[in-house]
């Protein structure tokens, strides 16, 4: 453990807990989103380009921010869990 401002005592886990927080859930939508609405913008200005270095940074800026959004569903592809009906998820 160790102390937080205002001498609160957090503890510090060996791993992450197996559920995510509303917290958590809502900064990986976050997350989600800005790849996607700078994939978008990246597409959009590479194809207004003149410049054939600046289109190809553009096209470069976009595949990088397609990889992070790919990774972060890959990651969390594979921690998805099926809900028991009726009950909480295992």
């Amino acid at each position: 453990m160790f102390m937080q401002q205002g001498g609160q005592s957090q503890t510090n886990f060996p791993q992450p807990p197996d559920i995510l927080s509303t917290k958590d859930h809502l900064y990986i939508e976050d997350m989600l989103s800005w790849n996607l609405d700078l994939i978008k913008k990246a597409h959009a200005y590479a194809s207004m380009c003149q410049d054939q270095d600046v289109m190809q940074a553009m096209n470069r800026t976009c595949q990088l921010h397609q990889r992070h959004y790919q990774d972060i569903l890959n990651h969390l592809g594979k921690h998805i869990q099926t809900p028991v009906t009726g009950g909480i998820s295992k």
